[in-house]
């Protein structure tokens, strides 16, 4: 810092604060001090408590803030003659909310926050040009968050685009090496050799349980590409509720049983039929089933329940839901769980299984959940006080149908 030669500050604070008496100007000109600062240096450090308000009497000082660990430092502004720089952090008794760096050679005018808050008590047209500057600025840098946010929003749009379209080729060449490995494999066994060797039905039969996980796999990974691009349809005919649910509670006893988990079915009485692709039920419900018993630890339950409710419109409509008594969800992930390839918690400590405790996944079903219930005109949500491996709370997703669905609606998934 340098003490500059005279400069007029009257004139200064005149272009900084319209408005103001040529005795309010001469007090503020009074409480100031001039100083020059080199290139580089640090008017306003983010983050730290300071007590120094800059008004700039010649150069440039960048205004910039610190995004993140990954983004760095952006800049917000070019501050320049007649502009206010840390004023607000003084008025609120902040931390600074940004970094202030000059750029040229700067000339400052220099006010302490003791000086600065008896002129702010002593002068409303001071406290409201102060205002009237940061509310325009506030107004600059929304408009400049805005367009950030359009373009980031653009280049995120491509590159899920990208992605989708990545995993509908991959699936859809998936497909076709897998069916040959079914095919072989089943006529390999039907050779004398192999059904009267154990060992060999056992290969034989682990071969075919893995060539049926990644077969499911792929055509979760072609569902959700559907669901994704909005090409998802509905063929709506009336649904055996009651079926699908004693089907889908059967399906899972014998995984159910090898961890001692409970499957309870509740289902009242008045839940009425609906309207709908049995085969998407069918497959949100699998997903929320799978996904419970999958949290859930040994010895736990999972239970299914349907009711007849009320929509938001006041049309008629059923509730599916699934609670386990498992490890619980916290509220930042109860929305973030039903996007596509989302996964909580570190990926690389789960373990592998379908229906294994905290068994690892695509990611896919949930999204497939709330993909199927949009089709149907639902929703799909989930409740749960939070996670926790100790007392294990629990979470209960729901899936809301309307008896009919919408008269248009958004080919088929994969069967």
């Amino acid at each position: 810092m340098s003490e500059t030669q005279p400069f007029d500050k009257i004139s200064l604070l005149r272009q900084a604060f319209k408005g103001l008496s040529a005795d309010e100007l001469q007090e503020m000109a009074t409480a100031t001090q001039l100083c020059t600062y080199p290139p580089e240096h640090i008017l306003c450090h983010e983050g730290a408590y300071e007590e120094v308000f800059y008004v700039i009497a010649d150069g440039n000082a960048a205004v910039s803030k610190n995004i993140s660990e990954q983004d760095g430092e952006r800049i917000l502004r070019v501050a320049g003659k007649g502009d206010l720089v840390g004023e607000m952090a003084l008025i609120q008794n902040v931390p600074r909310s940004a970094t202030v760096r000059t750029i040229t050679d700067c000339t400052v005018l220099e006010m302490n926050k003791k000086d600065f808050e008896t002129l702010l008590g002593r002068s409303p047209s001071m406290a409201i040009n102060i205002i009237r500057t940061t509310l325009d600025r506030i107004r600059e840098n929304d408009l400049m968050a805005i367009r950030v946010m359009q373009s980031t929003n653009k280049v995120l749009h491509h590159l899920d685009r990208n992605k989708m379209e990545f995993i509908q080729v991959a699936a859809h060449e998936l497909r076709t090496p897998l069916t040959v490995l079914k095919g072989y494999v089943n006529v390999l066994n039907s050779f004398p050799e192999i059904k009267t060797n154990a060992a060999l039905v056992e290969v034989m039969d682990g071969i075919i349980k893995g060539a049926d996980r990644m077969h499911e796999v792929v055509n979760t990974m072609l569902d959700v590409t559907r669901i994704d691009s909005e090409t998802l349809k509905i063929r709506p005919v009336p649904v055996p509720l009651k079926r699908i649910f004693n089907q889908l509670a059967s399906d899972f006893t014998k995984a159910a049983t090898e961890r001692n988990i409970e499957i309870i079915i509740e289902q009242d009485e008045d839940t009425p039929g609906i309207n709908a692709d049995p085969t998407l039920i069918q497959k949100a419900l699998y997903h929320l089933i799978i996904n419970a018993i999958k949290y859930t630890p040994d010895g736990g339950k999972v239970i299914l329940r349907s009711r007849s409710v009320t929509l938001e419109n006041n049309t008629q409509g059923v509730e599916f839901s699934v609670t386990d008594t498992g490890i619980g969800l916290d509220a930042e992930h109860h929305e973030l769980v039903f996007e596509k390839f989302y996964q909580v918690g570190d990926v690389a400590i789960h373990s592998s299984g379908k229906t294994s405790f905290k068994g690892g996944g695509p990611g896919l079903g949930l999204a497939i959940v709330r993909g199927v219930a949009r089709a149907h005109g639902g929703k799909a949500w989930v409740e749960s006080s939070g996670h926790n491996e100790v007392n294990f709370p629990g979470s209960t997703f729901y899936l809301q149908l309307p008896i009919d669905p919408p008269k248009t609606q958004p080919p088929t998934l994969t069967k």
